[in-house]
C-alpha cells in the first residue's frame, strides 16, 4: 500500500512539472500575452433538450414581462383618462355658469338635458 502512494506521488510532480513547464520564447516577441489555447468549435455545442429548455424559459419571461408591462401602461392611460375626464367636466360645469348668468335656471337645466341626449346618442 505505501509503495503505491509513493508511485502516485511521482507521477503527480510530473504532470505538474509538465504543466508548468516555460513554452520557450514567442515567435512574435509578445511574451506579456497569454498564450492562446486551440481553437475547438464544438466545445460550445448544447444539447437540444437545453437549447429547448432555455427557449422555453425565456418565452415565459418574456411574456410575464410583456404582462407587466401591459398592467404598467393601463395603469398609465386610466389615470391620464381621469384626469381628462375630470377636465372635461369642470369645464362644461363652467359653462353652464357662465350661461346660468345670462339665461334663466330652468333654460339652463333645459339645455343640460338637451346636450347630455345629443351627446348620448353621439357617442
Amino acid at each position: 500500500m505505501s509503495s503505491e502512494t509513493t508511485a502516485a506521488a511521482p507521477a503527480a510532480a510530473l504532470v505538474a512539472a509538465a504543466s508548468t513547464k516555460p513554452l520557450g520564447m514567442r515567435k512574435n516577441g509578445k511574451q506579456w500575452h497569454e498564450p492562446k489555447k486551440a481553437f475547438r468549435p464544438g466545445s460550445g455545442l448544447t444539447s437540444y433538450e437545453k437549447r429547448n429548455k432555455e427557449r422555453i424559459a425565456r418565452a415565459t419571461m418574456k411574456a410575464k414581462e410583456k404582462e407587466l408591462k401591459d398592467e404598467k401602461e393601463a395603469a398609465r392611460q386610466a389615470r391620464t383618462k381621469a384626469i381628462r375626464d375630470k377636465k372635461a367636466a369642470k369645464e362644461e360645469k363652467e359653462r353652464y355658469e357662465k350661461l346660468a348668468e345670462k339665461m334663466h335656471k330652468k333654460r339652463v337645466e333645459r339645455l343640460k338635458r338637451k346636450e347630455k341626449r345629443n351627446k348620448l346618442l353621439h357617442t
